[in-house]
């Protein structure tokens, strides 16, 4: 099948990671994946409550490549229950660890919000379980297609 792009994949050791008042999950959970040699991850679950939440929704109509002028940023000042987490952390441009994590939360009108997420910090705690994944060959780079950092894989790599 053109187009097909994968790579098998298998778990490696498993994380409960809690993050505390006051601090950014982006930076502590980059600083954990440096502390504990993890280069590839996916988280699995993530509860807790945030603030001061920046994220970015990409316009209704928006073509590719996605640039600056087709998303938007949203500043969320919160609290808010944090509902779910998504994502990877993977080698990225210069071989720097890179995460691409999508948050959805709830206001406390009960409205629940989401999108790309570029930080937040903690409110009262959060609890993560991530999972290290047993991979070569993947990094994320610039899509000249869609304009954003995207996973690319070495089917060359064992």
């Amino acid at each position: 099948m053109e187009g097909l792009w994968y790579k098998e994949c298998s778990n490696g050791r498993r994380f409960i990671i809690k993050i505390t008042p006051g601090e950014s999950l982006t930076t502590r959970l980059l600083q954990f994946a440096h502390l504990t040699d993890v280069r590839y991850a996916m988280i699995v679950s993530a509860l807790g409550s945030v603030k001061n939440v920046r994220l970015r929704g990409i316009k209704t109509g928006a073509k590719l490549p996605i640039t600056e002028p087709r998303i938007t940023i949203h500043d969320i000042e919160g609290p808010c229950e944090l509902l779910g987490l998504q994502g990877n952390i993977v080698p990225g441009e210069a071989d720097l660890l890179d995460f691409h994590f999508h948050i959805m939360m709830s206001k406390s009108s009960g409205e629940v919000v989401g999108g790309h997420l570029y930080d937040a910090e903690v409110f009262a705690t959060c609890e993560i379980v991530l999972t290290e994944l047993d991979v070569s060959g993947v990094e994320r780079h610039v899509s000249k297609v869609g304009g954003i950092p995207t996973i690319y894989i070495d089917e060359e790599a064992p």
